[in-house]
C-alpha cells in the first residue's frame, strides 16, 4: 500500500519538520521492493539510525544534529513507518533488516554503523546478524532482537506493579499483546492516536514534559491514519517468526552497545552478553524509555564515545 503524502499532513510533513534540521534533506528510494523515506545530513562515516514505535525518523531530532558533526547521519523510517510505503507483508525483522541493506547498497555504502532505539534496535539487531560485514559498530537504545524471553511476559500485571509509571523490576507491557490483534487497532485508534500517545508517555517517561506538544501532534498526524497503524502493528505480529530466526544465528561479533533507560536496562544487562560476544551496556537510569526527548546530552556523549576511536 502506497503512504499518504507527507504534504498533507501540513505543519507535520516531513517537508515542514525537515526545517528544524539544517542541513539535512528528505529522500526516497524503492529498495528490496518497498519504498523507504529518509532523512540524511551531514558527512564522515555512515550513521543508520532507526526509530521505534509509536514514532518515526523525527525521534532524532533531539540529536541527529549534533551527530551530523561527525557522520554522514541517515535516518530512515523503515518499513511501515512515517512517509515509507506500508506493504502487507514483510514485517519481521529480517526483510526489514535487508530493506536497510539494500539501501546502502543502493547510497553506495559498503559498511556502516547502527543506531536503533525501541523496534529500530530490532531490525538493527537482525541488520548485524545478517550482514556482519557491512556493520562497523551497532548501538541499540533501550531495543534488541526478540528472543524466547518474549513467551514469558505476564499476561497480567504482578499485583501493585501496574501503576502511573511502568515498574522496572516487574514491567508490564500490554501494548506488546495488544498490536498483536489484527485489524482491531486500527478500528479503534483512527483519529485518536493521540490518546495512547499520551498514556504511553507518561507511563514510559520519567519526564513527559520533555515530550513536547508539537511532538506528540507530530506522531499524532502519521498514527491517525488506520494504514499506519495496521503496518505498526504488524511489527509485533512479526514477531514469531523473529524469535524462530533468532535461534538460527550466530553470537555477534562486532563491537554492541547497550543503552538501557531505567525500565530497560536490566533487560539489556542480561539478554546482550548471550547476543554478542563483544558487548558494552550502559545505563541512563535517569531517563524513560524515550531518552532521546528526556536526556539527549547523555545519549550523544554515549553514542559518541562507543563510535570514535580512542586516541
Amino acid at each position: 500500500m502506497q503512504p499518504t503524502p507527507s504534504s498533507t499532513l501540513g505543519v507535520y510533513s516531513d517537508e515542514a519538520l525537515i526545517q528544524c534540521l539544517p542541513g539535512f534533506t528528505n529522500h526516497y528510494a524503492t529498495v528490496n521492493g518497498v519504498r523507504l523515506h529518509y532523512v540524511e545530513g551531514g558527512s564522515g562515516p555512515a550513521l543508520v539510525c532507526l526509530p521505534g514505535w509509536p514514532q518515526t525518523w523525527y525521534s532524532y531530532h533531539p540529536i541527529a544534529a549534533d551527530l551530523a558533526q561527525h557522520y554522514r547521519v541517515i535516518i530512515v523510517d523503515i518499513r511501515g513507518m512515517g512517509s515509507s510505503e506500508k506493504p502487507a507483508t514483510g514485517y519481521d525483522k529480517k526483510t526489514m533488516a535487508q530493506d536497510i541493506y539494500a539501501l546502502l547498497r543502493h547510497l553506495n555504502i559498503e559498511k556502516a554503523s547502527l543506531l536503533g532505539h525501541d523496534i529500530g534496535g530490532m531490525v538493527a539487531s537482525s541488520f548485524g546478524f545478517n550482514y556482519p560485514q557491512a556493520t562497523e559498530k551497532l548501538i541499540l537504545a533501550d531495543g534488541a532482537h526478540p528472543s524466547e524471553g518474549m513467551r514469558h511476559m505476564p499476561l497480567l500485571p504482578p499485583p501493585g506493579a501496574f501503576t502511573d509509571k511502568m515498574d522496572a523490576d516487574q514491567p508490564y507491557v500490554w501494548w506488546m499483546a495488544f498490536n498483536q490483534v489484527k485489524e482491531l487497532p486500527e478500528k479503534l485508534l483512527a483519529g485518536r492516536f493521540r490518546y495512547l500517545l499520551d498514556y504511553l508517555f507518561r507511563y514510559v517517561m520519567l519526564d513527559e514534559s520533555t515530550m513536547s506538544d508539537f511532538d506528540r501532534e507530530v506522531y499524532a498526524a502519521v498514527y491517525n491514519q488506520p494504514e499506519n497503524i495496521r503496518a505498526a502493528t504488524a511489527w509485533y505480529q512479526a514477531l514469531n517468526q523473529d524469535i524462530a530466526d533468532a535461534n538460527t544465528y550466530e553470537r555477534l561479533s562486532m563491537p554492541v552497545l547497550g543503552i538501557g533507560s531505567c525500565v530497560s536496562f536490566n533487560y539489556l544487562q542480561m539478554s546482550l552478553p548471550y547476543m554478542a560476544e563483544n558487548v558494552e551496556v550502559m545505563g541512563i537510569l535517569d531517563s524513560g524509555h524515550y531518552m532521546f526527548e528526556e536526556k539527549p546530552a547523555q545519549v550523544l556523549d554515549a553514542v559518541l564515545r562507543f563510535l570514535q576511536p580512542a586516541e
